[in-house]
């Protein structure tokens, strides 16, 4: 039987990041009380959670039968900017993540499982049969449609602050520049710090 760590709903439900543009650490937290839970994921997995929820959401105002209160962007009063709760202790590092609706409460639900080796599939084995290994831990969250948002905002905001993108190439630039593959090598600054 895997521990859960469940929150339904959390009094507080964020995404965070310790350490510099560059070399930051991404980490869902949840807090209810005294109960504190963090787990460690890749800005890209933050990227596609935000999206998704965000798709979800509006997938629920839009049907015929949806009688819940969906607000259209993050309630004023929900947005969260303060930054990550210590002591930030990492239970574990996500690997697959699920996103559904609850009809019966309203609820966004998220569940964040471990990254196992065991999960990950190579190419050739593509057509096989395989058996995903039991997890050891699960997160769960249960959100209403406005926590939702708010987290989706603060998802947004906290992806943005990182290191500003080269306008020729697209990668991200350094605080002492980057090799721009557009411009041969040329090395470009970020124009802020100029």
């Amino acid at each position: 039987m895997p521990l859960v760590h469940a929150f339904d709903p959390p009094e507080r439900f964020v995404v965070g990041t310790v350490g510099p543009p560059g070399a930051r650490t991404f980490f869902l937290q949840a807090r209810d009380g005294a109960r504190l839970t963090s787990v460690a994921l890749e800005k890209q997995q933050v990227e596609a959670l935000a999206e998704r929820i965000d798709e979800l959401l509006d997938e629920v105002m839009r049907a015929a039968d949806n009688t819940a209160l969906i607000p259209a962007v993050a309630p004023f009063d929900l947005i969260d900017k303060l930054p990550l709760e210590q002591p930030i202790e990492e239970e574990f590092r996500a690997g697959t993540m699920t996103l559904s609706w609850d009809l019966a409460t309203e609820r966004i639900v998220i569940e964040v499982f471990p990254f196992t080796e065991a999960a990950v599939v190579s190419p050739d084995q593509l057509e096989e049969e395989l058996e995903e290994p039991e997890p050891d831990e699960i997160f769960l969250v249960r959100l209403t449609a406005g926590a939702a948002r708010a987290f989706v905002d603060r998802a947004r905001r906290v992806i943005g602050a990182g290191r500003p993108d080269c306008p020729f190439c697209g990668n991200p630039i350094d605080p002492d520049g980057h090799l721009c593959v557009r411009a041969n090598g040329f090395r470009r600054r970020d124009p802020q710090q100029s």
